[in-house]
C-alpha cells in the first residue's frame, strides 16, 4: 500500500483563490481593501521567509500588507508600540505577532496587547481560552492547526472517536491542534520529549500530528498501518547531493512512512501553504466583522 499524498499546495491554491474573490468583493462593497498587520522584531530567517511569502500571497490576493520590522535589539516598549499602532490602525483588520522574539521581549504580554478582533493568529490568551472550553468557540483559531484540521476534512478523516496522537506541546502548534482535535471527538492523546514508550503510543493512533520539530524522529514502523499523518515538521539537513546544500524533511521519516500510512503530508508543500492560508482566511473573517461593527 502507498499512502495517498496531501497536497497542501494545490488545496492552499484553490483557497486562495476563493479569498481572492471574497477580497475584490469586500473592496468593492465598502470600498477599501481588507488588511494584515505583521510585527516581526529581529532577523531570524525562518521568520523573514514567513513574512516575505506571507506578504506575496496576501498581494497577489487583494489583501493590504502592513509590517513593522523592529531589530533584534528592539525594547518592549517598542514592540508594544508597533501593535498598539495596528490596533488603533482603521486600514488593518488582522495583526500577526511573529514568534519566537528575542529573549528582552516578553512575549505573553506582547500578545496580550493585540485586539481580540484583530487577533487572526488565534493566540490572545482568550482565544486560547475559549478553545479549551466545551462548549465555547473562539473568535479566531491559530492558522498552522487550523490548516491541519483542514487537511484532515480534505482527506475526508471521520474523527468521531478516533485516537489522535500530537507529537508535541507548544503553544503555537501541538496544545491548539490537541484542542481542537478535543472539538471533533477524537481521543486525543498528547506525547512530547518525557512520553514513556512513545513509539508504542504512535502506533495507536488512527490520525497522526507530528509537530515535535527533530527531522524524521518518528519511524515508518511507528505508523499505524492505514493511518493518517499530517507533519508539521520543517527541519533544515545537511545534503551534500543537493544545490544548495541542504533540504528540508519533516518531523516524520517519509520515506519510511510512505507504504505504510493511508495518507500523508508532504513536506515541503503540505502543512506549510495551509499556515498562510488560514492566515487569510481570518483576516477576512476580521475584515468583514469589523467593516460591519463600523457601520452599525
Amino acid at each position: 500500500m502507498t499512502a495517498t499524498i496531501i497536497d497542501g499546495v494545490e488545496i492552499a491554491n484553490r483557497m486562495r483563490a476563493e479569498i481572492a474573490t471574497q477580497a475584490a468583493d469586500f473592496k468593492q462593497t465598502y470600498g477599501y481593501a481588507p488588511g494584515l498587520g505583521v510585527v516581526l522584531v529581529g532577523d531570524n530567517p525562518a521568520s523573514r521567509q514567513y513574512v516575505r511569502m506571507k506578504q506575496r500571497a496576501c498581494e497577489q490576493a487583494g489583501i493590504t500588507s502592513v509590517s513593522h520590522l523592529l531589530p533584534s535589539t528592539a525594547t518592549q516598549n517598542e514592540v508594544e508600540a508597533a501593535v498598539h499602532e495596528l490596533n488603533d490602525d482603521p486600514a488593518v483588520h488582522g495583526i500577526l505577532v511573529q514568534l519566537p522574539m528575542p529573549p528582552q521581549i516578553d512575549e505573553e504580554r506582547v500578545l496580550r496587547l493585540v485586539s481580540l478582533e484583530k487577533d487572526v493568529d488565534g493566540f490572545h490568551p482568550l482565544n486560547i481560552g475559549l478553545l479549551g472550553m466545551k462548549g465555547r468557540e473562539p473568535i479566531f483559531t491559530p492558522a498552522t492547526p487550523t490548516g491541519c484540521m483542514v487537511l484532515l476534512d480534505e482527506v475526508g478523516v471521520d474523527l468521531d472517536g478516533a485516537n489522535a496522537v500530537v507529537v508535541g506541546r507548544s503553544n503555537i502548534v501541538g496544545l491548539p491542534v490537541s484542542l481542537m482535535l478535543l472539538k471533533a471527538n477524537a481521543t486525543v492523546t498528547v506525547c512530547h520529549s518525557r512520553t514513556k514508550n512513545i513509539a508504542d503510543v504512535v502506533r495507536g493512533a488512527d490520525v497522526l500530528i507530528a509537530a515535535i520539530g527533530r527531522p524524521e524522529y518518528i519511524k515508518g514502523d511507528w505508523i499505524k498501518p492505514g493511518a493518517v499523518v499530517i507533519d508539521v515538521g520543517s527541519n533544515k539537513v545537511d545534503d551534500p547531493t543537493s544545490e544548495r546544500g541542504y533540504r528540508f524533511v519533516g518531523d516524520v521519516d517519509y520515506e519510511g512512512a510512505l507504504n505504510v500510512a493511508g495518507a500523508i503530508t508532504k513536506v515541503p508543500g503540505g502543512v506549510g501553504p495551509m499556515t498562510i492560508t488560514m492566515l487569510m482566511v481570518n483576516t477576512m473573517k476580521a475584515a468583514r466583522f469589523l467593516a460591519r461593527k463600523t457601520a452599525m
